[in-house]
């Protein structure tokens, strides 16, 4: 059934008339009564008695008054949540990331973005590194991904947030059982021959070039930061992560830099196309990032 119809149905109940409805719907009157018929014809009943002056309801012209109402009111509800998610009223953004990203970026990512807006819900999905942020974007469980920039995601749009210096942490004790102690900056084929704590799901490219053939020197494969900063500090073996994220979480470590400097870069990804309201906020608010990060120099 046409909307309209039922539009023009409840503008001759309320205004008592096809004449006052068709002049507060600028529609003629016989395009009005016409429409009228029209939709008693398709439910098959009588709507109004035409008998008398005037246009009384029928008991079945009632019973469609009372779902004809019904029926407008859900179609304004539901354009007000359309409006309101359009608006960034109300809304939800998915976005897909792992681990290595679990603080930097995204908490001042997710931080950023709820202040300019706060009544937008934000859903962080756990993959299973670079390759779970491509099925979660082409199967559709996540609108936007956080991941390293050194993956290809063919098909995909990915703009650069941020890039990250990536540093070495080790306990101190771990640092007593080698051979030569380790010094500022750390030369990087010096990492095949340290015992690691890594997430192996990360399949980066600079992931791959600092494990020895077969990953021998990864004595654990974690997915989880806080579990993999704990067993370095208990001495197990030595992790990579950025800069940034080793100041403010683990200081009573030691740090190394590398020789050559490692870095990686950050991007957020989407499917080409139309994004939803929320998720297109959100890549703007990433991009904004990016051009405030690059402005300060502070990576």
């Amino acid at each position: 059934m046409d909307l309209h119809f039922v539009t023009y149905f409840v503008a001759v109940v309320d205004h008592g008339g096809v004449t006052k409805a068709a002049r507060a719907l600028y529609i003629s009157q016989p395009s009005l009564s016409q429409a009228i018929r029209t939709l008693e014809r398709r439910l098959g009943a009588t709507l109004f008695d035409r008998t008398g002056r005037g246009l009384v309801l029928t008991d079945a012209g009632r019973d469609f008054d009372l779902a004809a109402r019904r029926i407008l009111a859900d179609v304004d509800r539901a354009r007000a949540k359309v409006a309101a998610v359009r608006d960034l009223e109300f809304g939800r953004v998915d976005i897909a990331t792992y681990s290595a990203f679990s603080i930097d970026p995204i908490v001042e990512l997710v931080r950023r973005f709820r202040t300019d807006f706060p009544k937008v819900v934000v859903r962080v999905i756990d993959t299973f590194g670079p390759s779970g942020v491509e099925t979660a974007l082409r199967y559709g469980s996540a609108e936007v991904g956080v991941t390293d920039l050194s993956v290809g995601y063919e098909g995909l749009v990915a703009a650069p947030i941020v890039t990250q210096e990536l540093v070495l942490a080790t306990h101190s004790s771990m640092s007593d059982r080698l051979e030569q102690p380790l010094t500022d900056p750390v030369p990087r084929v010096l990492l095949r021959t340290l015992p690691l704590v890594i997430d192996l799901g990360d399949q980066s490219s600079w992931v791959r070039g600092l494990l020895c053939a077969g990953s021998e020197n990864v004595v654990v494969d974690c997915a989880h930061e806080v579990t993999t900063w704990e067993l370095v500090r208990r001495g197990i073996g030595a992790t990579i992560l950025p800069r940034k994220v080793a100041q403010q979480q683990i200081s009573d470590m030691q740090i190394f830099s590398f020789d050559p400097p490692l870095a990686r870069c950050v991007a957020v990804v989407h499917r080409r196309g139309e994004q939803s309201p929320a998720a297109a906020a959100f890549i703007a608010t990433a991009v904004d990032m990016a051009a405030a990060t690059q402005s300060t120099g502070k990576g």
